[in-house]
């Protein structure tokens, strides 16, 4: 059941009609995956778009227990552009559901991510190397999952995973000819 719908707004002005509009769209997503815990849907104009027929942007990202799934659209239309975004998520769940629709039963959600942010230095002192530290909770998935995964969440370069079938920690990135490559950490 979805519990939450979180709506952001960059570089525009939201009209009262188009969150309505949008909430009542968004709602509906529980249709199609009733294990949806967060709706969180970002509306912005890109005034440096090469295309005017580009600068609306719509990006929906789902959370549950155990998946992360997200669209990006663009239009000359904020509603054209959610609208767009919202049929390819339906897509992707239904996509979601024939490929990765099995109970775990683990009771670990991918999507518990916790930042600590370091204490801005006001002094003018050297800030530390490492800015920002995130944990999140690994799912145990095989290779095949995890490109899936990257693909889904839109990450281009990496994704860290635990490799179900090795019992190990890695890392899958993207090459320059469009492959993937696998780090396999070991201790030595």
């Amino acid at each position: 059941m979805t519990n939450k719908i979180e709506i952001q707004a960059r570089n525009m002005r939201l009209a009262d009609n188009t969150r309505e509009y949008v909430e009542k769209r968004a709602a509906k997503l529980e249709r199609y995956l009733q294990e949806i815990d967060e709706v969180r849907v970002e509306l912005a104009h890109v005034k440096t778009a090469r295309s005017a027929n580009d600068r609306q942007v719509a990006q929906i990202t789902l959370r549950g227990k155990g998946f992360i799934l997200r669209t990006e659209e663009r239009a000359d239309d904020v509603r054209a552009a959610f609208d767009t975004a919202l049929d390819k998520m339906q897509r992707q769940i239904e996509r979601y559901k024939g490929k990765h629709y099995r109970g775990r039963g683990d009771g670990r959600s991918a999507a518990e991510v916790v930042e600590e942010e370091w204490p801005v230095d006001e002094t003018g002192e050297l800030l530390p190397l490492i800015a920002k530290r995130k944990k999140f909770v690994l799912v145990p998935m095989t290779e095949e999952e995890a490109v899936e995964q990257m693909k889904l969440l839109g990450h281009d370069n990496f994704f860290v995973f635990f490799n179900a079938e090795q019992n190990s920690i890695q890392v899958l990135y993207r090459r320059r000819n469009g492959t993937y490559g696998l780090i396999e950490p070991v201790i030595g």
